[in-house]
C-alpha cells in the first residue's frame, strides 16, 4: 500500500483572494472590537464625520463630500454608535490594502504580493491611525485603486482601464484635494518612462480625463455656488508662522513619518533575526523541493522585478512624499503629519528589497510577525486610550463622558420643553456631536449656530422648534460668538459639572441653555 502523499502547508501554495480577504477581515475585526471596548467616544475627526453625515451634500465647508456620504449610508443602516467611525476607518484601510494586493499580483508572484501587502499593513496609516475615520483614511482605497488602474492602463492600454482610472481618480478628489499630489506622481512617471510619447497613451488620457470631469462636475458646481470655501480652508491650513516655523514643521513632519513607518521596519528586523537563527527551513516546508513553489535564488526579491516595474514603484511610490517635502521647503508652507496618509502605500514593495530565500517560508514568517504586531499594537492602543487613561486621569477624547453629558442635556430639555423631542443641539462639532449621537438618531448639531456649517438645516429654520445650547468654557476652543449670544438670550440656563477620566480627571463645565419653540413651529403643529 502506497503511503499517502505529503500534506502541502497552506502558505506553500500560492495565496489567493480568499486568504487575503480573511486576513483583512481579521484585521478590521481586531481593531474595531478593541476600540469599541476601550473608547467612550470616537476621535475628533470621527465625530465630525458622524455630524456631517446628517445629510448628503455636494460639499462641506472644509472638505469634499465623499467620506461623509459613506458615513451617511452607514448610519442609515447601523445608526450612530460610537464604534462606527473605528469600523469605517478600518474598512477603508482594508480596502486600500486589497488594491495593494491587486497591484502586487500584476507585478510579482502571489507570495511576494501578499508579503508586500502584509508589510505595509502594519504602518501606522493602515493600522493604528486606520481607526481614525477622516478624509485621509477614507482616501486610502481610492489612491491605491487609482495606482493599480494606472499601472494596468499604461501596461495594457485598454480603454476600460483608462475610464476606470478616471472614475476612481475623481472619487479620490471628491475625498480630499490632496489626490492631486498622487496625480502629479503619475504625470512624473509618464515623463520618466517615455509613455507620454505614445499616441495610445494620449487617447487613454483623454478617456480618463472625460470620466474624471464627469465624476467631479457636480462638486465643481457646488464650489462655484459656495465661493470655493474648502479651497480657502485648505490654503489657510498650509499657512506657517514664518520660514523658521515652516522648517521646524518640516523636520517634525519627516520624523513623524519615520515613526509611523517604524512597525514595518521592525517587522523586517525581526524577520532578519529569525532567518539568521533558523535559516530557510520551517516545519512542514521542504525548502529544497520545487513542488512547493520555492525560490532558490540568493538575490533579494526586489531584483526580480522587471526594470519597468521597478521604475514604476520608485517614481509613483516615492514622488508623493519627496515632492511634498521639496515644495514645502521652497514655499515655507506648514505640513501636518496625517496629510501623508496615502504617501507610503507602495512601501511594502520596497520592503521586498530586504527579503530573499524560499518565498513560502518567508511569507509564513512575515504573516506571523505582522499578525503579532497588529495584536500588540491594537491591545496597547486600547489599553492606553481606555483603562490607563482612566487610571491616570488623562483628559483624552477616548474617555470623554458623552453619555453622561447627553443624559444631563436631555434632562434639562425635558424639564423645560416636556413632550417635545430634542432635535437640535447648538454647539461645536465635538461637544454637540457627543450629545446628539446619544440623545437619538434624529438629533442634529447646529454647528456654532452657523447655517453655512450646518447645511442639513434649511437657512433660518434650525431654531424654529427650539434647541439646546451647550458649550464648555474649559474646552480647547472658546464657544462661537453666535453660540454664546444664544446662551445669553435663553430663558433657561445653567451649569453642570461632569467628571472626565475617572476620579483623578478634571471636571467638565457643561453650560446649557434651552431655547423655546418659536411661533412658526407652533403654527405648523396647529395646522397638522
Amino acid at each position: 500500500m502506497l503511503p499517502p502523499p505529503p500534506k502541502i502547508p497552506l502558505l506553500a501554495r500560492p495565496p489567493g483572494n480568499a486568504l487575503v480577504l480573511l486576513c483583512l477581515l481579521l484585521m478590521v475585526t481586531l481593531w474595531t472590537v478593541l476600540c469599541a471596548i476601550s473608547h467612550a467616544a470616537p476621535d475628533l475627526d470621527g465625530m465630525e464625520e458622524l455630524v456631517w453625515a446628517a445629510s448628503l451634500e455636494l460639499g462641506y465647508t472644509k472638505h469634499p463630500p465623499l467620506p461623509s456620504w459613506f458615513m451617511h449610508f452607514a448610519t442609515e443602516v447601523l445608526g450612530r454608535p460610537i464604534w462606527l467611525p473605528f469600523f469605517m476607518g478600518q474598512l477603508f484601510s482594508a480596502l486600500g490594502l486589497w488594491f495593494v494586493w491587486r497591484l502586487g499580483r500584476e507585478i510579482t508572484t502571489p507570495h511576494r504580493a501578499f508579503i508586500a501587502t502584509l508589510l505595509v499593513s502594519v504602518t501606522a496609516y493602515f493600522a493604528l491611525r486606520g481607526t481614525i475615520y477622516n478624509h485621509n483614511t477614507a482616501q486610502l482605497w481610492s489612491i491605491t485603486a487609482a495606482t493599480w488602474l494606472f499601472y494596468r492602463a499604461i501596461r495594457h492600454q485598454r480603454v476600460r482601464d483608462w475610464v476606470w482610472l478616471g472614475i476612481v481618480s475623481g472619487l479620490a478628489l471628491l475625498t480630499k484635494y490632496s489626490a492631486l499630489i498622487q496625480f502629479a506622481a503619475f504625470f512624473l512617471y509618464l515623463l520618466r518612462s517615455g509613455a507620454w510619447r505614445s499616441r495610445t497613451t494620449w487617447l487613454g488620457l483623454l478617456w480618463a480625463t472625460l470620466a474624471f470631469l464627469l465624476v467631479i462636475s457636480p462638486h465643481l458646481w457646488w464650489l462655484d455656488q459656495h465661493h470655493f470655501e474648502p479651497l480657502f480652508y485648505a490654503d489657510k491650513s498650509l499657512a506657517a508662522g514664518g520660514r523658521l516655523a515652516a522648517l521646524a514643521d518640516l523636520l517634525s513632519f519627516a520624523l513623524d513619518q519615520a515613526g509611523r513607518l517604524a512597525p514595518m521596519v521592525l517587522a523586517l528586523a525581526l524577520w532578519a533575526l529569525w532567518r539568521h537563527r533558523a535559516g530557510d527551513r520551517a516545519p512542514g516546508y521542504a525548502a529544497n523541493d520545487e513542488t512547493f513553489d520555492v525560490t532558490h535564488a540568493a538575490s533579494h526579491y526586489w531584483h526580480d522585478f522587471s526594470v519597468p516595474d521597478r521604475q514604476f514603484l520608485l517614481w509613483v511610490g516615492l514622488a508623493p512624499f519627496l515632492s511634498t517635502v521639496l515644495i514645502s521647503a521652497l514655499l515655507g508652507s506648514r505640513l501636518e503629519a496625517s496629510w501623508a496618509s496615502t504617501f507610503f502605500v507602495l512601501f511594502g514593495f520596497f520592503g521586498l528589497g530586504w527579503l530573499r530565500g524560499p518565498q513560502a517560508v518567508q511569507l509564513r514568517r512575515i504573516l506571523i510577525l505582522v499578525a503579532s504586531l497588529h495584536l500588540v499594537m491594537a491591545l496597547g492602543y486600547a489599553a492606553a486610550r481606555g483603562p490607563l487613561a482612566e487610571l491616570t486621569g488623562k483628559a483624552a477624547r477616548s474617555t470623554y463622558p458623552g453619555p453622561a453629558l447627553a443624559t444631563l442635556a436631555l434632562r434639562h430639555w425635558q424639564a423645560h420643553q416636556p413632550g417635545r423631542p430634542l432635535r437640535v443641539v447648538v454647539s461645536n462639532t465635538w461637544l454637540g456631536g457627543n450629545i446628539a449621537v446619544h440623545v437619538g438618531p434624529n438629533t442634529r448639531v447646529y454647528i456654532d449656530a452657523s447655517d453655512e456649517q450646518s447645511p442639513w438645516f434649511a437657512p433660518g429654520t434650525a431654531l424654529q422648534c427650539g434647541a439646546l445650547v451647550a458649550f464648555s468654557a474649559q474646552g480647547r476652543a472658546a464657544p462661537a460668538a453666535a453660540t454664546r449670544a444664544l446662551y445669553d438670550a435663553a430663558p433657561w440656563k445653567g451649569v453642570d459639572e461632569v467628571p472626565w477620566s475617572g476620579p483623578k480627571g478634571r471636571m467638565i463645565d457643561l453650560h446649557w441653555a434651552v431655547l423655546p419653540a418659536g411661533p412658526d413651529c407652533l403654527e405648523k403643529q396647529r395646522s397638522r
